[in-house]
């Protein structure tokens, strides 16, 4: 680099071609970083599928969304015309935001750039965070450190949340919704019992624990479920139910319930990105690099743990 120059950041682009609503929104916290540094920069982001401009349609910087198709080989001439809308841009810094995308590397290669960061992990930033294994935050420790180099000043604050930016309009009218499925003035549990693959939990086990969660919390507030896509209920549809095909409507439905219970999955993180006290349901061992944090969210391991453990979790929360 040649420090002595001044550099100017006026466009970037950050680079997580994946589809899926969870990683889409794992790279929110990185985006609010790049506007907090480069406030009236110009940000594009390389995704695939269709659901970004839904998840930061209320992110002013953010400039181009550029999708790849989610079934490339299907689409071979919008996929070649995706590598020639980046090729054409010009950006001042380029941000791979997972060391493990291919696509994401190539991206970082094939544009045009000043300063490229390929999204490589080091040790030493690692051994400064105690948190740093976390998939939403060590792209922004690492773009920290990528910015120091080029002779900008250092920051100590938090990782910004997920967040949605969900608008007061949406949250409003969401709050008719719970009001409609509830009609009282309790407070809401928001509950999920849906994930994929080994993340989703037994029917058995969630009904037990939906018994536990009703004599628990039933006098005192509601519970309601989220229904999945698949319009799927582990409980037999037992609770109240919402049911949406929209995201920004199933955020601003949970940001109106007190807390959201949930295993690791899309919606845990939509959850997360609502601002809601999120409570993390884990069986597998990767719950330091996806658990939900800030707003007094908490990741349990259900494998090490009671109920009767998660419920004293859940009352500190509420």
């Amino acid at each position: 680099f040649d420090l002595s120059q001044k550099i100017e950041i006026k466009r970037v682009l950050i680079s997580r071609p994946n589809h899926r609503l969870g990683n889409l929104l794992l790279i929110t916290p990185l985006v609010q970083e790049v506007e907090r540094t480069f406030p009236d920069c110009k940000i594009d982001l390389f995704v695939k599928g269709g659901l970004a401009p839904i998840i930061f349609q209320n992110y002013k910087n953010i400039n181009y969304i550029i999708e790849l198709p989610k079934k490339p080989f299907n689409n071979l001439i919008s996929y070649f015309q995706v590598w020639i809308k980046i090729k054409k841009q010009r950006y001042d810094i380029v941000l791979n935001v997972t060391k493990n995308s291919s696509s994401g590397r190539l991206s970082a290669k094939f544009a045009d750039a000043k300063y490229k960061l390929f999204g490589g992990l080091d040790p030493e930033t690692q051994l400064k965070h105690p948190d740093y294994e976390h998939i939403a935050k060590y792209p922004v420790y690492e773009y920290r450190r990528f910015l120091t180099q080029l002779g900008f000043g250092t920051t100590e604050i938090p990782v910004p949340s997920l967040d949605l930016k969900l608008s007061l309009l949406e949250i409003t009218e969401e709050k008719k919704t719970v009001k409609e499925l509830v009609k009282n003035d309790k407070k809401t549990i928001s509950i999920f019992t849906y994930a994929t693959d080994d993340k989703c939990y037994s029917k058995s086990w969630w009904e037990e624990f939906y018994e536990k969660l009703k004599l628990e919390y039933g006098d005192d507030y509601n519970i309601i479920e989220v229904l999945p896509v698949e319009n799927i209920s582990q409980i037999g549809f037992k609770a109240t139910t919402f049911y949406s095909k929209d995201i920004r409507e199933i955020g601003a439905v949970i940001a109106n319930t007190a807390i959201f219970i949930g295993a690791d999955s899309g919606i845990m993180h939509l959850a997360s990105a609502s601002l809601t006290s999120t409570v993390g349901l884990f069986s597998r061992d990767n719950q330091k690099t996806y658990e939900p944090y800030n707003n007094n969210s908490i990741a349990i391991n259900t494998t090490t743990s009671t109920m009767d453990e998660w419920i004293k979790t859940i009352n500190n929360i509420l």
